[in-house]
């Protein structure tokens, strides 16, 4: 069984036992989280397809850890004026590992 959620304003397929990194979530490593918002659920042949969401289904989750992804480098440069700027970013994110795809009924 598998199951398409939106998070973080991105979407994974996921199936038990699955880790997967999205953007920061509230929580602590251990505490559970449920991700309501289904787009898909599937087992083997039969998909139900939710307009825009499959309504009672649900994705349970794990918070395995809190991190911070790569470094980004951002660098501005305007030529022949003697500007230069050089910044870096690391976006916070939680890895998940799904415990349960809930189907709905």
């Amino acid at each position: 069984m598998f199951a398409i959620v939106k998070t973080g304003g991105k979407q994974y397929r996921v199936a038990k036992d699955d880790v997967i990194v999205v953007e920061k979530l509230p929580g602590e490593a251990g505490a559970s989280v449920t991700l309501d918002e289904v787009l898909m659920v599937g087992d083997g042949a039969q998909q139900t397809i939710g307009s825009p969401r499959v309504t009672g289904a649900a994705v349970a989750a794990t918070i395995v850890a809190q991190q911070k992804g790569e470094k980004v480098i951002i660098f501005k440069k305007r030529r022949r004026k003697n500007y230069r700027r050089k910044r870096g970013h690391r976006q916070e994110q939680t890895v998940l590992k799904v415990t349960e795809i809930r189907a709905a009924g």
